[in-house]
């Protein structure tokens, strides 16, 4: 039902099933990781009103399980990517693993993937720099950009009356620079990554 993918490494898609409703996927030599990759594979869907929370664990100096909640998958969001470097000097949070005793070695960190209800997923709160910048983020960026673009070339805006001749330079009307802008975030608006086509 879900795939673990590293760069650089072979896709995991066995992973170990330590409860009906929960699996783990080993992470070897976890300190070299950056990002993890939790996807469903696509043959399995959840059952209605079901999701995936998706935890890292690792084990603390003590050898003790320390769990972190990255986010989720669903069947509308099957994938997602994770940063898991420098989640280790973070504290634990409150996870479904508590009552299994999981191997832990010193080099092996782990992903599990808990299946819980939809309105569960919606109330938790992953840890903070796990989630890879999204859609989301970069709209914003977007949306501020063409603020900030907008914005500056309207600060030389002059009437015609105001300009003086110079053969050298080109004059571009600000309604065309509104125009542009206007065009440019319905577009954003409608589809986010029109830019990629």
């Amino acid at each position: 039902m879900f795939g673990c993918l590293v760069a650089g490494r072979l896709v995991q898609a066995a992973p170990q099933q330590v409860a009906e409703d929960k699996f783990v996927f080993d992470l070897p030599d976890y300190e070299n990781i950056n990002h993890v990759v939790v996807f469903m594979l696509g043959t399995i869907p959840f059952p209605e009103g079901m999701g995936g929370s998706v935890y890292f664990c690792y084990p603390d100096q003590n050898g003790i399980a320390v769990w972190q909640l990255l986010g989720f998958v669903t069947n509308e969001k099957p994938s997602a990517i994770f940063k898991i470097s420098g989640l280790k000097s973070g504290k634990g949070s409150q996870h479904p693993f508590g009552a299994m005793n999981l191997p832990q070695t010193p080099t092996v960190a782990q992903i599990g993937i808990s299946v819980e209800l939809l309105d569960n997923l919606a109330q938790q709160t992953p840890v903070a720099n796990a989630a890879v910048s999204s859609v989301d983020s970069f709209t914003e960026f977007t949306q501020k950009m063409l603020d900030n673009f907008y914005n500056f070339a309207s600060s030389f805006a002059v009437t015609q009356a105001q300009m003086t001749p110079n053969p050298s330079e080109a004059f571009i009307p600000a309604s065309v620079v509104l125009k542009w802008y206007e065009n440019f975030q319905r577009r954003l608006t409608q589809n986010p990554l029109f830019w990629k086509t």
